[in-house]
Formats: structure tokens, C-alpha cells, sequence
């Protein structure tokens, strides 16, 4: 029917050939006209049916399998329609044998696959960073919607372009050279921290992890997985980092510090010990009935002789643990201080007074109090008297 209906607007253009007065606008005009219409008439005649026959198909997707197909003028869609048809039986018998009710087929396929849907939906919605697929070259193929929550790109944004192209300068040698060798190998991406730069060009630190898929020859085809934003974490390990690198610091300047002071106090003892073994060899000077002793500018007595701490009944180690007050019974703390200002102002003084020794007992003795101003300290030669 469609080959006789084409074949009209040669029948036409061959009468109208015959009329020699005719003229060749009229000719051109007659032929678009008749052209027009033949193609309309076409048209009609054969979308009509597809539109029928798409309308059954999609009755007989919801499980409607009583759906009468009507045939058409056409013969390739009458094939089809007889192809469905005994689809349509084949279905009908299956489900008989079965013993489901119609419809429930198409109806458990379609929730099944709303069902998964809804799934995966909820789940890219629930991670707290965004899933994403690459080819083996990096290009996203996918990318689930909320990375814009982090990027700011939409996920069509990024389809089509490589995850290179979002990395920043400073990390993007390093995650080439990570996805060259893993992919090389077919080896999944594991906890690769890059940073990476957002819409806005703040940048962001990321947490990635993927799985390679292949072919069904073994061949990679790309990478599946995940990105979580890290920056926050970053920012604290860097923060961690300093402060453990300022405690650092401080732990070896207090080393130092300790170390100095120790060093002070040797070299300060070593210098008391000379003074002490100068003073030590100027006793010999002395008669050998005189008691002598060290102390400093609060009477804390510093050294002595072995007639100083014999003759009040002491031993050495007691002796340096006195102060001038505790064994002397006349002068009380405030005259040993007036005493000590006046030996640092005329250099010596001389004056008696009475020793109490260790037992109770009093001893006279008379004592020449010299100041050491060189060494800051005092020297007192003690007499009986």
C-alpha cells in the first residue's frame, strides 16, 4: 500500500508532462502540493499504528496480558504484532503452570527495582562524603549528588572530567604517581589524603578509597568508591604537630637551662672549695690554740677548724649546720647583724663575748671579726680568754 501510494505524484507529474501549455511554475507549485499530501497521508498511515502498538506495549508491561493488538495496513508492524502476540501467550501459559495471579509479575519486578533504587539512593544520600566512579584513566563516569555539599560542583560538573583536574599543585604529582602504579597493578585505592580545590578555590582535604572493576577478559575498566572530607581532622593533626614540635623545643631549652645551672653550681662549688682549702692553709698561720671559722652575711657558718668545733664539744657536720647566734650567749641576732655591717664598713672588728658549748657550759673568748671582700664572706679568729 505505501509502495502504490509513493507512485502517485509520478502519475501526476507525468499527465501534467503532457499538457505542453502548462508552464513550468505551475508544474513546480502542482508537484509540492501533491508531495505534501502524499507525505502527510504517509505519515499518518504509519504513526498511528506505532502510537497504538506503543500504547499496548506499555498495557502489557504493567501485566495486562488481555491486551487485543489490531492489526495495521503495514506489514513490518503486523510482524510485530504477531511476534507480541505470541509473547503475549507464552506469558499467559507461563503464569497458568505458575499459579501467580496476572500482573504480579510485572508489578514484584517494578517494586523490586523501585526498591533497590530507593536503597542506593538513601545510601549515597547517607555516606558523609560522596561516591564517585572513574575509567581507567581517571575520568568520572558518575558522581553521586551530594558532592556539591563539599566541592560546590555538581555531579554533571564533574562527569567527564578527570579527578586531576580538581587536585591542587601541590598534591598533584604525588596522587598520579599513587593512581599510575595502583592502576598498573589493578590494586584498590587505599586512605589517599590529597587536597583538592573547590568551586569557590578554597581548598579542601580529602579522604579516598576505591575498588578497581574489570571486564569480563580481566581488563580494568575504572575505579568505584568513596571521598570524605578530612580537612577538619588535618587541621587538627597539624595543630597536634606543632604543639608536640613547641613542647620539643621547650623539653631540650629546659635540658639546657638544667644543664647550665649544673654547671654554674660545679664551677660555684669549685670555687667555695678553693677558698676554703686557701683558708685551710692560712690556719696553719695561726697559734695553734686559736679557733677559726667561715660564715657568710647571715652567720651561717660556712667552714671551720678542728680547734673551733672540739672546743664546744661538736663535730664538724654539727658545726656547719649553726648559725653564730646558736652558740653565741651574749649577742643576740640583731647585734651579730650590726657587727657584720660594721666589719663590711671598716674591714675588721674586735670585741669579746661568751660561746656556749654543746653541753651548756660558757666559754670567755674574744673574737677579731675580719670581712673578706673579695670572696664576700667573714673570718673569725676566736680566743679564750
Amino acid at each position: 500500500m505505501c509502495l502504490a501510494i509513493s507512485l502517485i505524484p509520478i502519475g501526476i507529474i507525468g499527465g501534467i508532462q503532457g499538457f505542453e501549455s502548462a508552464s513550468t511554475i505551475m508544474l513546480i507549485g502542482l508537484i509540492a502540493v501533491v508531495t505534501f499530501i502524499v507525505s502527510f497521508v504517509l505519515a499518518y498511515l504509519i504513526s498511528r499504528p506505532i502510537e497504538r502498538l506503543t500504547k499496548n506495549i506499555d498495557e502489557i508491561s504493567k501485566g495486562k496480558l488481555d491486551v487485543k493488538l489490531e492489526n495495521s495496513e503495514i506489514y513490518e508492524i503486523n510482524k510485530l504484532t504477531d511476534s507480541l502476540n505470541r509473547v503475549m501467550a507464552s506469558l499467559k501459559l507461563a503464569v497458568n503452570k505458575v499459579g501467580v495471579k496476572k500482573g504480579e509479575i510485572f508489578e514484584e519486578t517494578v517494586k523490586a527495582k523501585e526498591t533497590v533504587e530507593e536503597k542506593y539512593e538513601s545510601l549515597l544520600d547517607s555516606i558523609t562524603g560522596w561516591a564517585w566512579e572513574v575509567d581507567d584513566k581517571g575520568v568520572y563516569t558518575f558522581c553521586s549528588e551530594n558532592t556539591s555539599d563539599v566541592l560546590g560542583y555538581k555531579s554533571e560538573e564533574m562527569v567527564g572530567k578527570s579527578f586531576f583536574d580538581f587536585v591542587s599543585p601541590e598534591d598533584a604529582k604525588k596522587v598520579k604517581r599513587v593512581f599510575n602504579e595502583v592502576s598498573r597493578k589493578g590494586e584498590p585505592i587505599k586512605q589517599l589524603e590529597n587536597w583538592v580545590v573547590c568551586k569557590n578555590r578554597k581548598k579542601v582535604c580529602i579522604m579516598t578509597n576505591g575498588v578497581p572493576f574489570f571486564d569480563s577478559t580481566g581488563k580494568l575498566i575504572g575505579y568505584r568508591g568513596v571521598d570524605i572530607n578530612v580537612t577538619e581532622n588535618k587541621k587538627s593533626e597539624e595543630k597536634i604537630e606543632a604543639l608536640n614540635s613547641e613542647l620539643t623545643e621547650l623539653r631540650t631549652r629546659l635540658t639546657q637551662l638544667l644543664k647550665e645551672r649544673e654547671r654554674k653550681r660545679g664551677r660555684k662549688r669549685d670555687r667555695i672549695r678553693g677558698i676554703y682549702k686557701k683558708l685551710e692553709e692560712k690556719w696553719t698561720d695561726h697559734d695553734e690554740f686559736d679557733s677559726v671559722f667561715i660564715f657568710d652575711e647571715q652567720a651561717n657558718i660556712l667552714d671551720c677548724n678542728e680547734n673551733m668545733y672540739k672546743r664546744l664539744g661538736y663535730t664538724k657536720g654539727e658545726m656547719l649546720s649553726l648559725n653564730m647566734v646558736d652558740f653565741d650567749a651574749l649577742e643576740s641576732k640583731d647585734d651579730l647583724t650590726h657587727k657584720i655591717d660594721e666589719a663590711k664598713k671598716t674591714g675588721s672588728i674586735d670585741f669579746k663575748t661568751i660561746h656556749k658549748r654543746k653541753d651548756g657550759s660558757a666559754l670567755l673568748v674574744h673574737e677579731n671579726l675580719m670581712y673578706l671582700k673579695d670572696k664576700k664572706m667573714f673570718k673569725c679568729i676566736v680566743r679564750e680568754e
